[in-house]
């Protein structure tokens, strides 16, 4: 018998060996003794399963703590993935190869790499908190190797591209939202979040503070279910706030607006104003900036209809939404912002900015011109000579302050 700690009514838990010999129940006691001096015996009670506890602890323990978007898809691992694959092994007996096998399988039966990767970080949170909590020893997820995912390869749009997309959006309705997105580098939920009381067109300035959330809805139909999906629902109720903080503190700043933005976003809200007056009562457009044709607040875009039908009618290669902020990174870069002032525009936490820079901001031919201009004039040439930067661009826009690179000459002077 050995005494192992405290149950919880406070008595001793005391465990009880029992082996064939003196020798093996000697060997057992003394293993059990240097477990218990290492923290690392499974307590007693009850005997988890994979299942019953990723269940638990997705359901209990992680959603009270973790925002939405991480609770959705902690949820989704578990429900389509892990509990499937692997929920009938006891917790204390998972094996790392367990994990391994089961990655390549997935990536077999046509999951990618980085539907993998997910679940992979996911039960090794949920294998995590069961080892503070005392149910396994060790993680085993730890230990297995997560699947190898291959650096993507972003290229952010060229200033021609830009351009392209502008004349384009300036064709439909809410064109300011696009404009926002390639100018100010804003997130999709960021840019969806704004309410006109963050916007100050007179002082010349945005505040972020909100993330708008992608909803989620319940049936409403009570005893006469519809037959639709709950999102289709004609009385469907919505479950998920509408919006959040923004994801960092570093996320919740303050951008200077440049003239021309401050023009088109003035536009927008009197074509809005136009519209609020004509639905009345009706309209629910909640103070937020970009409200749908159905005059509720716009939503964040899941198959994203418009943004791909913007880029076929713009006549630009395929890309994310999330791609303009790469651009809006790159061209910062470009221009020569100061880091600190990148930082502060696209809202990156001081620990992680160089990181986030060498992700987001992609070294551009124009942006190797600016250098080898700046060398030039370093050697004695004359600003004439290098002021050719912006060739291509000055001959197909002219001296016009339509051309991007002014435009965004003028974003990084508003918040210099």
């Amino acid at each position: 018998m050995v005494t192992v700690g405290v149950r919880d009514d406070g008595k001793p838990d005391r465990r009880h060996i029992e082996r064939k010999t003196k020798a093996e129940v000697t060997r057992a006691v003394r293993e059990m003794e240097r477990a218990r001096d290492a923290k690392k015996l499974r307590k007693p009670g009850q005997s988890w399963t994979l299942q019953s506890w990723l269940e638990h602890w997705v359901e209990d323990i992680a959603k009270p703590y973790v925002s939405e978007n991480t609770y959705a898809g902690y949820e989704v691992d578990v429900r389509v993935h892990l509990v499937p694959g692997l929920g009938a092994h006891k917790l204390d007996r998972l094996e790392p190869e367990h994990l391994e096998r089961f990655y390549r399988k997935m990536q077999e039966c046509g999951s990618s790499a980085g539907t993998a990767h997910h679940v992979h970080r996911t039960v090794r949170t949920a294998l995590g908190e069961a080892v503070r909590r005392g149910h396994v020893p060790t993680n085993a997820a730890e230990i297995a190797k997560a699947p190898r995912l291959e650096e993507e390869d972003i290229e952010s749009y060229t200033i021609e591209e830009v351009q392209s997309l502008l004349v384009e959006a300036a064709k439909l309705r809410n064109s300011a939202r696009r404009v926002v997105a390639l100018a100010l580098g804003l997130r999709q939920g960021e840019a969806l979040g704004l309410h006109w009381e963050d916007v100050d067109l007179e002082a010349g300035y945005v505040r972020i503070r909100k993330n708008r959330l992608r909803p989620k809805y319940a049936h409403g139909c009570g005893a006469d279910p519809c037959g639709r999906k709950a999102g289709y629902c004609p009385k469907r109720e919505q479950t998920r706030r509408e919006h959040k903080s923004t994801k960092s503190r570093a996320g919740r700043r303050t951008i200077g607006l440049p003239d021309p933005l401050i023009k088109i976003l003035h536009q927008h809200r009197e074509a809005q104003e136009r519209e609020r007056s004509v639905t009345g009562a009706d309209w629910a457009g909640k103070g937020y900036v970009f409200a749908l044709a159905h005059r509720r607040a716009a939503e964040p875009e899941h198959r994203l209809p418009v943004w791909k039908r913007l880029l076929r009618d713009a006549g630009v290669r395929d890309a994310r939404l999330h791609d303009a902020r790469h651009t809006a990174a790159t061209v910062l870069l470009i221009l020569g912002v100061p880091d600190v002032v990148i930082d502060s525009i696209m809202g990156w936490e001081p620990g992680g900015a160089a990181r986030m820079r060498a992700r987001y901001m992609h070294v551009t031919g124009s942006c190797s011109a600016r250098s080898l201009s700046r060398s030039a004039t370093r050697s004695g040439l004359t600003e004439t000579e290098t002021d050719n930067v912006e060739g291509p661009y000055r001959e197909r826009w002219g001296p016009s302050t339509s051309c991007p690179v002014r435009h965004w000459r003028r974003i990084r002077d508003s918040n210099s």
